[in-house]
């Protein structure tokens, strides 16, 4: 069992980072697809896919955009984080087999109102920045230690 620690809004300081990463798979990509109804052939359809630009199947750009969240809720404020707004701009494609690092650094603290803005980077494995942005993030109030969420198994049809 896993324990996740959160950092509330007093033990925050600018220039804090952490990293959160994750390497993308077919079954990601279908799982995805599958929960967003985001059935673009660029990300389902090898065939399709090879007369693209891209030449195979690409990640959907908001499965990286679902790491920054998880990064937010995993590692930097961590849980009892709130999400509430972001922006992105994508740089470079995913494909399967990709790794995908965020790093998450903080640039503004508000502590009267609890809100953190992050600036938030996404590197592929060759260290090719994918993504880019800035999160605002309501930080918890309280220090929590955590039992890590586990996932139901799950069939996919």
């Amino acid at each position: 069992m896993n324990l996740l620690e959160n950092y509330p809004i007093n033990e925050l300081v600018v220039g804090q980072r952490a990293t959160y990463s994750k390497t993308l798979t077919e079954q990601d990509i279908t799982l995805f697809a599958a929960c967003s109804g985001d059935l673009n052939p660029v990300h389902l359809d090898k065939e399709y896919a090879a007369t693209t630009p891209f030449g195979e199947p690409i990640g959907h750009g908001m499965w990286t955009g679902a790491l920054v969240s998880a990064a937010i809720a995993m590692r930097l404020p961590g849980p009892g984080s709130v999400y509430r707004s972001q922006s992105l701009s994508f740089k470079h494609p995913v494909k399967v087999g990709d790794t995908v690092t965020v790093t998450l650094i903080v640039s503004e603290i508000k502590e009267r109102i609890k809100l953190v803005t992050l600036e938030c980077e996404a590197h592929n494995q060759e260290g090719k920045l994918v993504a880019k942005g800035v999160a605002e993030v309501i930080a918890p109030a309280q220090k929590q230690q955590l039992a890590e969420g586990a996932l139901p198994s799950i069939a996919i049809g």
